[in-house]
């Protein structure tokens, strides 16, 4: 399986998103996956300069191609099965949605293509008189699809008379370690925070001994941590990126800004039995409005009055439709059994070794995350833990 579909465009979105919240020593988690397909689904229903806006930021020669891609995407995604045993792999729900005000019009041969290609859910709803029930129905929706961890996508408020289209996603995954850890083992220790402060926390350990898939030199370090995944023939693993110094994260966030293509790459890690191996216990939800970061990134004709979207709605108002908002939802909890992960992301080898060992892997300061399927390189969820004990952050 080779997918070469982690557009640059929704990497730069996370890594933005990742670099704003350090900075301001706040955790965040979001998946480049979601707004990758759900922008293709926006672009598929465009027309003229915004459609060439969409293409060149996505990355797709035409909308074909886009298509195409997509549904490979999401086909890789949406693969269900009865067995919810994780020794069979990861759980993962998988869907989208757009709800168009009914005034509008939706078009048949859009609303075909967004069920067929996309997988989609595409309503006409009727913002106008019935916005607080929109919003209902749109978290309800969510809700299901994530197994309830996330609540609420849109906050009161969020739709209005004026709302003319809003899009949303959910992204659920649940898989358990190839390797869980021994919870006996876990031991409260400290997680030094970037203002100075320090916090005491759950950090989980392996048996002595145990090899793990490893490298690093002074400026950071990376752990794999796999997932069992049974007969799937899809593999997911965890990478954490530690940086060397306790301080050094927004040196690791920058190198990772200028080169968007860092989480697609293959690592080349190494079995190694580490002297220190610590990993934090951590759960936390992150939300956010994306549509200035998108816009920021030199994707705003779908916001604005030049906005065409003549493939998803007909003419006249065709000529009236924009981009509204674009909200983000994400949850992620990783213990010693595995990982529980949400968004509105097989056999090991050991390499014998007779020298003594000296790498260490030690996650007591902020760090950076991502949940991968390694076979496509498609990245499912990426973000940073600067408090393993902040449970909530929400853009402002």
């Amino acid at each position: 399986m080779n997918i070469d579909f982690n557009s640059s465009f929704c990497l730069r979105i996370a890594n933005l998103v990742l670099q704003e919240e350090a900075e301001k020593g706040l955790n965040s988690v979001l998946s480049p996956l979601s707004f990758q397909v759900l922008l293709s689904l926006v672009a598929a229903g465009s027309t003229g300069r915004t459609l060439e806006q969409f293409l060149l930021h996505l990355g797709s020669e035409n909308v074909d191609n886009l298509k195409l891609l997509s549904s490979k995407l999401v086909a890789l995604f949406s693969v269900r099965r009865d067995d919810t045993n994780l020794a069979a792999g990861p759980l993962i729900s998988f869907t989208n949605g757009t709800w168009v005000d009914r005034y509008l019009g939706l078009r048949f041969t859009f609303q075909s293509m967004a069920e067929e290609v996309f997988k989609a859910q595409v309503k006409e709803v009727d913002f106008a008189n019935k916005a607080d029930e929109v919003r209902n129905e749109v978290n309800s929706w969510v809700e299901s699809i994530t197994g309830g961890l996330i609540k609420e996508i849109l906050p009161l408020g969020s739709l209005n008379q004026d709302t003319a289209l809003v899009l949303a996603n959910a992204l659920y995954f649940k898989g358990a370690w190839d390797r869980i850890f021994d919870t006996t083992r876990t031991r409260t220790m400290i997680f030094h925070l970037l203002n100075g402060e320090e916090v005491r926390v759950p950090f989980m350990t392996s048996r002595y001994n145990e090899k793990h898939l490893y490298w690093g030199n002074n400026e950071y370090k990376i752990l794999q941590i796999p997932y069992q995944n049974g007969q799937d023939m899809r593999k997911f693993s965890m990478y954490f990126f530690l940086p060397g110094k306790t301080g050094g994260l927004q040196n690791l966030v920058q190198k990772f800004h200028s080169d968007p293509e860092f989480f697609s790459q293959d690592f080349d890690l190494r079995e190694e039995e580490l002297t220190e191996f610590w990993i934090p216990r951590f759960k936390f939800s992150y939300e956010f409005e994306a549509s200035r970061t998108v816009k920021n990134l030199g994707l705003d004709l779908p916001f604005t009055n030049l906005a065409e979207f003549n493939e998803m709605v007909d003419p006249p108002c065709s000529n009236r439709l924009r981009i509204s908002k674009i909200f983000h939802k994400s949850f992620i909890e990783v213990n010693e059994e595995g990982t529980e992960a949400a968004a509105s992301t097989a056999a090991t080898f050991v390499l014998f070794s007779a020298t003594f060992p000296t790498a260490s892997f030690r996650a007591d300061h902020p760090f950076i995350f991502m949940v991968r399927e390694d076979t496509s390189k498609v990245v499912v969820f990426t973000g940073a833990v600067l408090n393993p004990l902040e449970q909530m952050t929400s853009s402002s």
